[in-house]
């Protein structure tokens, strides 16, 4: 016999979560059905583990350089087991809020298992049978298997299994030049280990300028690590033995570990979306409208799983769209809504709006105001000078397009931009601004009398 509900969530995401709660506080009863972590992708296997463990690199990183700042230190060295320890320990103290919070919802019952559609409105779940009005999807992303010959044979790490390494690698090969690759590279060159970073493509981060592409490129080779770009991996054999098709000619590289940074899918394969007629793109995301709508009435997908922006900030942005519109009678949609985003390699890299490159393809006049990070006093008392400031502003209206920060702190003052294009204000706001000297900030004065030729 079916239980009747009034909403099922699968996955237990940043959007799914407060999605439940919300949901609880209405008065609906809610089922969320949950196959591995509470959480989902960020606290467990994304944002929280990784940055943890990068700080633990940038402590290793600054202590290196404690001649830098006139501080003599000895021999630094890494004990991977202990960095692994305080990664579990942050990472169980989140799950476990999150847990608590969603045991504690009223209305809101957690199953743990695999949930599978066996109608339009019907999910079954260790051997029960749930009906709902609303169904939301919400279960994520995973890592993908490159597709290379003899991979399949070879000792390969992801983005999850890389952080439970108890022993640093001696020489880590990574393919792939996005977020992950480069984070995880940077992360162990500075624990101590080798890295040598594969990229298919003409320069790292495709869809940034070149201009930063190149600089992000110069600050992982001044850390010492080898990439190379336009490299076609062609086969994987041994512990880690491949073949590369790089610009200098054929190669061969060894390594000690093999990580695959070269991108990830959806988690929908074990759902049975056809049982309930609901479409996929041809990559397995979910489809969704602008109000994250399936195609089947009363379901809807958030986060990764839809497709879109595969970012924590992005999946909570769908909650409050969902929420507004069933529980609040709003009418959001994600139109126009901001992108940001913060890649931490070190220094940091943050991005909001338009790339240069976008906008000139859009055919909007533009203005670009741009300066290395040495023009920065703070930088400069820091000693972390590395990067540079970049914005795209319109050159007709003086409003700012969008803006690439790769310098420490990035992400904050790349957020700082963003409020201000929120608010629509005209860069002269933060060119004539009075900001605190010294602060990071105080850069948004100076990038502007750094304007480069074309408009």
């Amino acid at each position: 016999m079916n239980e009747q509900l009034d909403a099922i969530i699968l996955g237990s995401g940043q959007g799914g979560k407060p999605l439940a709660v919300a949901l609880s506080d209405a008065g609906k009863k809610t089922a969320v059905i949950e196959s591995k972590h509470v959480g989902g992708t960020c606290i467990n296997e994304g944002c929280t583990p990784t940055k943890t463990m990068l700080a633990s690199a940038r402590v290793a990183y600054l202590a290196r350089r404690g001649g830098d700042y006139g501080v003599k230190t000895g021999r630094v060295s890494v004990e991977m087991a202990r960095v692994r320890e305080r990664k579990r320990a942050v990472v169980g103290s989140f799950r476990t809020r999150s847990e608590k919070r969603l045991e504690s919802a009223k209305n809101v019952e957690l199953i743990r298992g695999q949930g599978r559609f066996t109608g339009p409105k019907t999910v079954a779940v260790n051997g029960r049978e749930l009906t709902a009005e609303w169904i939301f999807i919400d279960t994520g992303q995973r890592s993908s298997i490159p597709d290379v010959e003899g991979i399949r044979d070879v000792p390969i790490l992801d983005n999850v299994s890389v952080m439970e390494l108890g022993e640093l690698p001696e020489h880590l090969v990574i393919l792939g030049g996005g977020y992950v690759g480069l984070e995880f590279g940077q992360m162990f060159r500075r624990f101590g280990s080798r890295v040598t970073l594969i990229h298919r493509g003409e320069q790292l981060l495709e869809a940034e300028d070149a201009d930063v592409a190149a600089e992000v490129k110069k600050i992982l080779e001044e850390d010492g690590i080898e990439v190379l770009l336009q490299a076609n991996t062609t086969r994987a054999s041994g512990a880690v033995t491949l073949e590369v098709e790089a610009q200098s000619g054929m190669r061969v590289i060894k390594g000690s570990h093999l990580l695959a940074a070269t991108g990830r899918v959806p988690n929908t394969d074990a759902l049975h979306l056809e049982a309930a007629g609901i479409e996929r793109d041809g990559r397995g995301f979910v489809r969704v409208n602008e109000r994250l709508e399936t195609n089947v009435e009363g379901v809807y997908a958030l986060g990764d799983v839809n497709g879109g922006p595969a970012f924590t900030h992005i999946s909570y942005d769908d909650y409050r769209i969902v929420k507004s519109n069933l529980l609040g009678g709003a009418k959001r949609t994600t139109r126009g809504r901001f992108v940001p985003y913060t890649l931490f390699i070190d220094p940091q890299l943050g991005r909001v709006g338009l790339t240069e490159t976008e906008a000139r393809r859009q055919g909007k006049k533009i203005r670009v105001a741009a300066m290395p990070m040495s023009y920065v006093a703070r930088a400069l008392e820091t000693d972390e000078t590395r990067g540079l400031m970049k914005i795209v502003v319109d050159a007709e209206t003086e409003e700012i397009l969008g803006a690439a920060v790769l310098g420490i702190e990035g992400g904050e003052i790349m957020s700082q931009i963003q409020i201000a294009m929120m608010g629509g204000l005209k860069y002269t706001a933060l060119a004539e601004a009075t900001l605190a000297h010294p602060t990071l900030a105080e850069a948004l004065n100076n990038v502007f009398s750094h304007w480069r030729d074309e408009a």
